[in-house]
This record gives C-alpha cells, structure tokens and sequence, in this order.
C-alpha cells in the first residue's frame, strides 16, 4: 500500500496530526498513561520509532519517551507556530508530524522529553511484536524493567 492510500485509512484526527501538524488534546489520548511493553511504530508507516522501555510519565498529558528507537528514524526541525520556539519531531520515512523534544527530560537519562501525539502512533505489545513483523525488537524486553517513572 502507497502513502496515499495508507493516509485513507486515518481517522480524521489521525489525518490532522500526522499531515497538518496538529495536537491532540493531552489526558485524553491512547497512550498518554500506556503501561505496557512494547514499541510504538509511525501511524502512516509502519516505521518504529519508540520503545515502552524508554516511555516516562512527564505529567504532561501525552506519551513522553527519553530518546527513539533508532536516531535515523526520526527528524527534527524548528517550529515558530502559534507564536513558539519549539523544535518539531518527524518521522523520517513518512514525514509525519509526530510532537516536539524538550530539554526537560530525566538528566540521568539524556535530559530530552520526546512529547508524542498518541495519534501519529500505533502501539504493538510485545506479545504481538514477532507476529507484526517487529520481531527484532523482543531481545528489547528480555531482562531490564521499564523506565516508568515520574518527571525529574
């Protein structure tokens, strides 16, 4: 399936974060307060971008991570919307708007704060990973525990 196609398949709001960089509403998204273990792969693509295992509760009301997958996976530009200095976060294979990286993250961590719309996102447990064709990432889950822990 093409990119266009794929795109047919979003829900509206799906469709306004990932193409017209939009932001969902925080507390009120699928993954902001997700437990599980697993990685979380571009909505329109497939691309993984983020790991449960690097997914922290930030308080801020949108899934947050200290770092992605891969570096490669993802992009960064400056974003002066809505009268800010942000910098934007993108996938790289399907230049879907995903958030913004803030430096306010965990410092023994890295000290970045990846904010993720829910909506540019689809989750895949890893119970599920091997059969979604993500088999790669299970060695990810073998023996640590998950970051999970509130914001520095």
């Amino acid at each position: 399936m093409n990119k266009a196609e794929r795109l047919k398949t979003l829900t509206p709001l799906q469709y306004q974060v990932t193409q017209l960089n939009a932001t969902e509403p925080p507390f009120q998204n699928a993954y902001w307060n997700n437990r599980e273990d697993g990685i979380y792969v571009d909505i329109v693509s497939g691309e993984p971008l983020f790991s449960s295992r690097d997914q922290f509760d930030a308080g801020c009301g949108w899934p947050s991570f200290t770092k992605p997958l891969k570096p490669d996976a993802i992009y960064q530009q400056w974003d002066f919307s809505h009268g800010m200095t942000r910098i934007e976060v993108r996938s790289r294979e399907a230049d879907s708007h995903l958030g913004h990286v803030f430096p306010d993250g965990p410092k023994d961590a890295g000290g970045l704060r990846y904010c993720i719309n829910s909506a540019a996102l689809r989750f895949i447990p890893k119970e599920r990973l091997a059969e979604a064709g993500y088999g790669e990432y299970l060695a990810l889950f073998a023996d640590e525990p998950p970051l999970r822990r509130p914001k520095d």
